[in-house]
Formats: structure tokens, sequence, C-alpha cells
């Protein structure tokens, strides 16, 4: 599994993490057994939030004994933001999954509370050593311009946004944004939300035929793309072990140029949206 650092100067953290959203909706045992066995693999970046329902609760059952193994992030909503309610919440998701730490807290998306009270709230639980890092989620470049003025360089670890292949709105000015200044982009939602390109679709036979090149699967060529920059780290959501198997194996391929030409070309990244898309 190779690694990448986690914003400018951050800890290196697996290229492929693990998505939790939905996950308090399957089989509890198996959803701790597919978590557990993907850190077996590599995977150490476990995603969650106080949004996902009961995610963290089960989380917590599934790195216990293993904290340290694990680069932890959750977030706050942006309806709890405010500078008292961000340390509240991140209490209450420290209590939920059983740690004193975060590894990284990201506020969910942009809400209506000011920044600059979120940005507090985050910097005095690093202080306290409750976080140790933090970050966004859904920022359009707008967003992060106001949170750079706020927060400085060097601050902000990730923004963590809707990116597949039939959805590449934020190679037009996110990613660039972020490679700029050091902050790591985290692909959610990988896969597309059940709309993963069909085999037999010109777009799917494609990654298939780059697939068997590589002894791999569409999907790890689809994760292996979507990761191909220095700046880039994917969170799928895996439902039984044997697909955090996969997941965690896609960390390991090298896709070519030619590779990434054939599947920029079968996925064009379309025109710029006038919004950033999310889920």
């Amino acid at each position: 599994m190779k690694h990448k650092p986690f914003g400018t100067g951050g800890a290196g953290v697996s290229v492929i993490g693990q998505g939790t959203w939905y996950l308090d909706h399957a089989d509890r045992r198996r959803a701790i057994t597919t978590l557990q066995r993907g850190l077996d693999c590599g995977m150490s970046h476990i995603d969650t939030a106080e949004m996902y329902g009961e995610a963290e609760l089960v989380i917590a059952e599934a790195i216990a004994g293993r904290r340290d193994e694990v680069f932890l992030v959750s977030k706050v909503l942006p309806s709890n933001a405010s500078r008292k309610g961000t340390i509240t919440a991140c209490e209450r998701s420290l209590k939920r999954l059983r740690t004193d730490r975060l590894d990284c807290y990201l506020l969910h998306w942009p809400g209506s509370y000011a920044l600059e009270d979120t940005v507090a709230a985050f910097e005095q639980l690093k202080a306290a050593g409750k976080i140790k890092s933090w970050g966004v989620s859904n920022f359009d470049i707008d967003d992060l311009d106001e949170l750079l003025d706020v927060a400085g360089e060097g601050q902000i670890a990730c923004n963590q946004v809707l990116y597949h292949l039939q959805e590449r709105a934020i190679e037009h000015a996110v990613i660039p944004w972020c490679d700029q200044h050091g902050v790591a982009v985290v692909a959610y939602s990988p896969f597309g939300h059940d709309d993963f390109p069909e085999p037999r679709s010109p777009g799917g036979e494609v990654l298939q035929r780059i697939a068997a090149q590589h002894a791999a699967t569409p999907r790890q060529v689809a994760l292996a793309f979507l990761t191909r920059a220095p700046s880039l780290l994917a969170i799928p959501k895996a439902s039984r072990p044997e697909h955090a198997e996969q997941n965690a194996a896609a960390g390991g391929i090298a896709l070519t140029e030619a590779d990434i030409a054939v599947i920029d070309r079968a996925f064009p990244r379309g025109p710029k949206p006038r919004g950033l898309p999310m889920l």
C-alpha cells in the first residue's frame, strides 16, 4: 500500500482508505470484520462523521486494541460548527469512537457559522491534543479562498470531495488549488453512487481491457486512476472483507501514462460546472 502526505507536513496516509457512509445499515458483525480486514491489508485511513448514524460506534468496535494503526477522521456538521458547538461535537465523536484523539477533524460542508469560529475551535482542539489536524469537505475554491484567509497557509490538511470517473469536476479548479496550497484531496464515493460503468458500456470495456493488463479489476483500475496524482487519496466503502481486500490491492497498481490517457478519453471531465457537485 502506497502512502502520501496528508497535507503540508502531514502524516503519511494510505492512498486507499475506508469510507463508512451507510456502514450502520449493514450487518454489524460483518461491517466490523470488513473494517478489520481493511486494516490488515494496510488501509489505515478510516473516515466517518457524526452524520453517519451509528458508524462511529461500529468503528469503535473495529479498532479496539488497534487505535495506533489507524488514521482516524471524523466530521462536524455545519449546524454544529460554532466555536462551542464544534468542540462539543468533537468530544461527542471521541466518546463514541472510544478514543482520546482524532488524526483529522473536518467541517462536513460550508455552513452559516463564521469560519473564524470553526477554525478557532479546531485550533483549540489541536492545542488540547484532541485532534492532530483539521480540514474540510465539499469546499469549492471560493470557500477554500475564504478559509485560507482565515487560517493561513499550511493549516488546511485536506478537502474531501466527490470524485469518480463520471464526475471529474474537481479537476478544473479544486485539485489545482489544493496542489498549490499543499492540501490533500480525498475522493469520496470513488465508484459513484450506484452508477459504476457497466461492463458492456464503452467506458466499462476500456476499464476491463486495462484491468486485464494489470491482473486487476475495473474498480481497482478506477481507484488507481483517481489516486494517480501526489495529492489524491480515495476512501471507497467495502461491504464485505473480500471487497476490502480488493480495494486495498488497488493501492499497489501503477497505471502507465498510456493507461491514464485512454481512461481520460473514455471518461472526459466535461465543462466546469457552476457549483461543486456533492452527495
